[in-house]
């Protein structure tokens, strides 16, 4: 720990509730926390660190100095941590990504004929406004659909009345033209007042609205004008419908559901927002920073952050997983809502339904925005520069090989290689592999063994694939660059990069055995998972990468993959290990009769389905052999 704290001055630590920030030596905050008792708060980070989370271990290191900022309750030491989190982004928070305003829809409803426009400024001005929305793109994409759906004006001239035609909208139905004098004041009012209806979720009294006025046309025989409003009823009525939730509507009402998705070092957090049983909107939003973060403190953080500026809180929250200091929340929500809003975490019936259908959207959109960053030519790019300017490397990496060993108590042993190329999985040149010299728990020798495999093939396959582009190139077909070939052995292509999953340990595994086969000159890295440290030979420091940095996103992408290829493998193996062991128990039953029936019946599982008769069918079988199969299984 950088900061040794003595326990004067945590004597001299005020016993009340307030806000405590951690600093750096440069003075930058690191973290912002509160507390009912600064005092027992801060004991928690002096004393042992074996039970801190690593995040906040990592944050110790770098401490320097701390500061404690004391509140009349624990309610406004709430409010202030919030502040200060927006005003300093500390690294070791959980926070909002990118620090901007967020969009909001505003229909100024005191000027005569009101616009419906996008601003990122909320003032108490008597307008009427809708959002925060996480993106422009999104409150774009709802501007157009009330565009579609209601003849408000989008020009900003100034209304007389007097003009002598009307503009291009006026003809295709999406302004009812109150500069012509064609709509009175009282008129376009009511347009806008549907609008605002509509944001609100009331779609069933726009539409009862607009019945009343499509009759009263009828009755005064403008026809085209009646119609011009039921086709307008039905479009309300089609968006109506397909925000309609499919559930009990007596048990939905007016609420937001939202649950979260978690990555590395960043959440998706997926928002619903029902209003008079209909969705009238869903949204997402990143929080980074979360790191080692239980997703219930995730969640919270985004709750204040979040509400803190949205103009519309309603009277109940499903959340996916109960917040700490959920009383204290809750009533901070009831202080900005004025009236009650109930925080709960359903575990049965209508509510849990909805909230399984969010929680699904968060996990989607988290692996959506992964596929989306790896379809980013430009981001890719840029990750590529990045690591090889962060590691020095001699070139751009245009493959990169990653290994990680995964066993259980040292049984079934396995490692997996899987490949990037360009930043982009290539999983035609994955490999995965059995450890079979190494017994026991030693993940290092079994790096080492893993790698020798792999190389050693390196030398054989380049060998033989030199011999096929000689072989071209007599027969006329000229030379390719065969280390690019789509059909070339994944064995015989040289990485720009081989990354080992682990620390210090595990990178000297794998140089001794570049040193022994003579590969010393193939760029080589680790990386631990604990502080996300990239180790390098001959090099005793870690290159710690910056959390927004591109290049570490992609490094953690690949070793991410190499555990999960690894996991599944070993998985698999364990899977017909016990399939096996179980059939071995049979006497008479040997290798060729194990093989005959699992081929005939898939799995462990069909076999313990099927009746005896079928059993007995099997070539190799008799009903004898089924009956006492049967009664083992």
């Amino acid at each position: 720990m950088a900061l040794e704290v003595s326990e004067q001055r945590l004597r001299v630590t005020p016993e009340s509730p307030g806000v405590y920030l951690m600093k750096d030596v440069r003075g930058n905050v690191l973290y912002v926390g509160k507390a009912s008792i600064l005092r027992n708060r801060l004991r928690t980070y002096f004393g042992s660190s074996a039970n801190l989370p690593n995040k906040i271990r990592r944050m110790l290191a770098q401490l320097d100095d701390f500061e404690c900022i004391v509140t009349d309750t624990e309610a406004e030491a709430l409010i202030l941590e919030n502040t200060l989190i927006k005003r300093y982004r500390p690294r070791y928070n959980a926070r909002l990504k990118d620090d901007k305003t967020y969009p909001f829809l505003k229909i100024d409803v005191k000027e005569e004929f009101p616009r419906v426009y996008i601003t990122r400024k909320v003032a108490k001005d008597g307008a009427r406004y809708f959002g925060p929305f996480a993106t422009a793109g999104t409150v774009r994409q709802t501007m157009d659909l009330i565009k579609k759906l209601f003849p408000y004006r989008s020009c900003t001239k100034n209304i007389t009345g007097n003009d002598p035609r009307p503009c291009l909208e006026f003809y295709i139905n999406r302004c009812v033209a109150p500069c012509t004098g064609y709509a009175t004041k009282e008129e376009y009012r009511r347009v806008i007042d549907q609008v605002i209806l509509f944001m609100e979720g009331d779609t069933d009294a726009v539409t009862d609205d607009l019945k009343q006025n499509m009759e009263l046309s009828a009755e005064r025989l403008e026809f085209e004008r009646a119609a011009v409003l039921r086709d307008r009823i039905r479009s309300v009525e089609k968006v109506a419908e397909e925000q309609r939730i499919k559930v009990d509507s007596n048990l939905v009402k007016d609420m937001d559901v939202i649950a979260l998705a978690q990555g590395n070092n960043e959440a998706w957090v997926q928002a619903f927002f029902i209003r008079h049983n209909k969705l009238v909107g869903s949204d997402h939003f990143f929080m980074e920073g979360t790191q080692d973060d239980p997703p219930q403190l995730v969640l919270g953080q985004f709750i204040k952050q979040f509400y803190e500026t949205a103009l519309t809180i309603p009277p109940r929250i499903l959340l996916q997983h109960p917040l700490e200091d959920a009383d204290l929340i809750a009533s901070w929500l009831k202080e900005l809502r004025g009236g009650p809003v109930r925080l709960t975490t359903p575990q049965r019936g209508v509510h849990k339904q909805l909230l399984d259908v969010v929680v699904a959207n968060a996990n989607q959109g988290l692996a959506q925005y992964r596929v989306k960053w790896l379809n980013d030519a430009d981001v890719t790019q840029q990750a590529i520069n990045e690591l090889q300017e962060e590691l020095s490397l001699p070139l751009p990496v245009h493959r990169m090989e990653c290994y990680d060993i995964s066993h259980i108590q040292g049984t079934n042993t396995v490692a997996s290689m899987v490949v990037f190329e360009d930043a982009r999985p290539k999983p035609a040149h994955y490999r995965r592999f059995k450890v079979k010299t190494v017994e026991g728990v030693d993940d290092y020798e079994s790096m080492r063994e893993v790698l020798r495999r792999r190389f050693k093939r390196l030398g054989t396959a380049r060998a033989q694939e030199a011999q096929k582009v000689r072989e071209a190139q007599e027969s006329g077909q000229g030379g390719q660059d065969w280390s690019r070939r789509e059909d070339v052995d994944t064995w015989g292509i040289l990485p720009d990069l081989v990354l080992i999953d682990g620390g210090k340990g595990q990178l000297s595994a794998a140089l001794e055995v570049f040193l022994e086969l003579g590969l010393d000159d193939i760029p080589l890295a680790s990386l631990a998972k604990e502080n996300e440290e990239i180790f390098v030979p001959h090099t005793p420091e870690p290159i710690v990468l910056p959390r927004a940095s591109q290049a570490l996103y992609l490094v953690q992408r690949i070793r991410d993959e190499a555990h999960r290829f690894a996991v599944t493998y070993h998985r698999n193996l364990r899977s017909k290990s016990s399939v096996w062991s179980a059939i071995d128990m049979v006497t008479g039953i040997g290798p060729k009769r194990k093989r005959t029936l699992l081929r005939r019946f898939g799995t462990l599982q069909g076999i313990k389905d099927a009746p005896v008769d079928d059993i007995a069918s099997v070539p190799g079988m008799t009903r004898s052999l089924a009956v006492r199969l049967k009664q083992t299984l």
